[in-house]
């Protein structure tokens, strides 16, 4: 009767400090974004943090506003050169890496950097800020996506400037490589030829996208990035 009251004992003890040691499950909004930010940069390191961290409170917006269906966030940082890959499909289910590509900027956005951005028709340069994707459609580059951009004055106006994500052949490894810089789109989130239907299938349908540049406007008065 004693050996049985003490393994009931040991069981209680064990129980008890199992709980304790239990890892912690994100509590808030915040803690979710911090928590993603440091599992996701762990894995892919090239992902600046800042830029990480901003797309993922945009995402949660998004998110709540019924934006998103699919748990899958696309981060380009345009704040990297355009001969490296700087387009990541994060799918936020597992926090694995989907895909990364080289994405082109606008012929006025810039040469190997992109500097300047715009909402303007015309203007040939890229937009910032947080997107949703729409539905998929074969046009004058190919199989294309459209996007809307969320952000009123910032980037609300990309539809009707047809800004959309196409396949270009001037986008790619050996264009990085030979040339030292990617062509320019007219504004278009261009990719590779390669790479335009395994990302678009990926994210079409209601999937968030952020375009990321530390621009003083977007930082100052987007409502998505700004808790």
């Amino acid at each position: 009767m004693r050996d049985m009251k003490f393994i009931i004992f040991m069981m209680m003890l064990l129980s008890i400090s199992g709980c304790e040691h239990k890892p912690k499950t994100p509590s808030s909004t915040s803690d979710w974004i911090a928590h993603e930010t440091t599992l996701i940069h762990a894995k892919v390191s090239q992902l600046n943090p800042t830029a990480l961290q901003l797309s993922l409170t945009a995402y949660s917006k998004a998110r709540q506003q019924g934006l998103d269906t699919q748990q899958l966030l696309t981060v380009i940082d345009y704040s990297k050169p355009s001969n490296e890959r700087r387009l990541w499909v994060i799918n936020l289910k597992n926090n694995t890496i989907v895909l990364n590509t080289w994405v082109a900027h606008g012929k006025n956005s810039g040469g190997l950097n992109a500097t300047s951005f715009s909402n303007n028709a015309r203007s040939l340069k890229s937009s910032l800020g947080v997107f949703v994707t729409e539905n998929s459609y074969i046009g004058g580059h190919g199989y294309s996506m459209r996007i809307q951009g969320l952000e009123h004055g910032i980037n609300d106006n990309v539809y009707n400037r047809a800004v959309v994500f196409h396949g270009a052949r001037y986008v790619g490894a050996d264009i990085a490589k030979s040339r030292g810089m990617l062509g320019r789109s007219w504004g278009c989130m261009a990719v590779g030829e390669d790479a335009i239907k395994p990302l678009v299938d990926t994210i079409k349908n209601k999937t968030v996208v952020v375009a990321y540049y530390p621009d003083p406007n977007w930082l100052k008065n987007s409502k998505y990035i700004n808790v």
